[in-house]
């Protein structure tokens, strides 16, 4: 898989404000505020800065914390997990292995049949329909 390198201005020029401060500068959107939390589509979830596909929504299900929530990452997606300590908290990061992009974070109180609950921030996110 070829990495994408851009420079911030072009992020900046690409993304949205909030996408940009979510995936580049490792920001959480507000809880419960992500257009994707309560989304039930069929489709695929892929990275909002360079469509990398992650997620299925057959993985996809409500935790009820707020952020848009998978059992599984599709199994080609890679999805890099590094340890993050910031604010106070041990907790393990989620980036898209192709572009870097901050997603979210993963922990071990997910539904089978991985016991894993990624949670993901919306504004990392775009939404390919199965119908399209």
């Amino acid at each position: 898989m070829e990495k994408i390198k851009r420079s911030d201005q072009e992020w900046r020029e690409q993304l949205e404000p909030e996408q940009y401060r979510v995936t580049r500068q490792a920001g959480t959107e507000m809880p419960f505020t992500g257009k994707y939390n309560d989304h039930a589509e069929d489709g695929t979830y892929r990275c909002v800065c360079c469509g990398h596909e992650l997620f299925g929504s057959d993985s996809k299900f409500h935790s009820g914390c707020g952020w848009p929530s998978f059992h599984g990452e599709l199994d080609e997606a890679g999805i890099v997990q590094r340890p993050d300590h910031s604010h106070g908290m041990s907790r393990i990061e989620l980036l898209c292995p192709r572009c870097d992009a901050h997603l979210g974070h993963i922990f071990p109180d997910g539904p089978p049949p991985t016991g894993m609950r990624y949670c993901i921030n919306s504004a990392s996110l775009e939404f390919k329909s199965s119908e399209e």
